[in-house]
């Protein structure tokens, strides 16, 4: 026995703002950024696989499969172990993807990140969403190696999701390893839970934003930014 871990064709656009990013929602997803206890020692990754693989079977004979049959005799295990590496942000924590690049620096202008390439897994119906990510923010004596920014997205992407969400963790994670002047997120997603399935709006766009510091406070700071992720 293997234990059980704890464990129309049109955009629209949803927006989430906060003055500090301090508040206690934002504790939480701290909390989470952070990987504490998200995937136990207690059990390791050969058995977790099993459990999972396991649970997959039971799937296939849910759908009228035969898991026995010569084209599905792996596919729990294969299923398992994809899983296992589209969450793989469980396993990760933001102290160790920066990795000392967080830098002293000078500099006073804009920083920005565009076109971030994204995939994960919707949380109610695991089936994955993929867009890209836009992320600026205006150094507040500490600048960030620009990779780390490419990896804070895989870190919170690399989880069960929604979109709203994963747009504050990211700004919220950004803005506790710099405290910069202000963080700005844009991200622009296609979702298969609209596409294969329910309404199948094929060509349908999720974009979703979160303002913090200046980039909240001052609308000019803010156009900037949105102007420039635009070009």
């Amino acid at each position: 026995m293997v234990k059980q871990p704890s464990t129309n064709g049109s955009s629209h656009v949803l927006t989430s703002v906060n003055n500090n990013g301090h508040d206690k929602g934002e504790k939480e997803q701290s909390k989470v950024a952070n990987g504490s206890g998200n995937r136990k020692d207690s059990i390791t990754e050969e058995e977790r696989i099993a459990y999972v693989s396991s649970h997959f079977k039971h799937i296939l004979q849910g759908v009228g499969e035969d898991p026995e049959r010569q084209g599905l005799l792996k596919t729990p295990e294969r299923a398992a172990k994809a899983l296992m590496y589209f969450t793989k942000g469980y396993s990760e924590n933001i102290e160790d993807v920066l990795n000392n690049a967080v830098f002293d620096e000078d500099h006073d202008e804009m920083v920005i990140v565009k076109d971030i390439e994204m995939f994960s897994m919707c949380e109610h119906h695991l089936v994955p969403f993929m867009g890209k990510v836009s992320i600026g923010y205006l150094p507040n004596k500490k600048i960030l190696g620009l990779s780390k920014l490419a990896r804070i997205v895989e870190i919170f992407s690399r989880r069960l999701q929604i979109q709203e969400r994963l747009t504050k963790q990211i700004a919220v994670a950004i803005t506790e390893a710099i405290c910069p002047s202000g963080v700005g997120v844009v991200i622009e997603a296609t979702h298969m839970c609209m596409v294969m399935r329910g309404v199948q709006k094929i060509s349908s766009k999720t974009v979703t934003s979160t303002m913090l510091g200046v980039f909240r406070e001052d609308p000019k700071t803010r156009e900037e930014f949105l102007t420039l992720v635009r070009h």
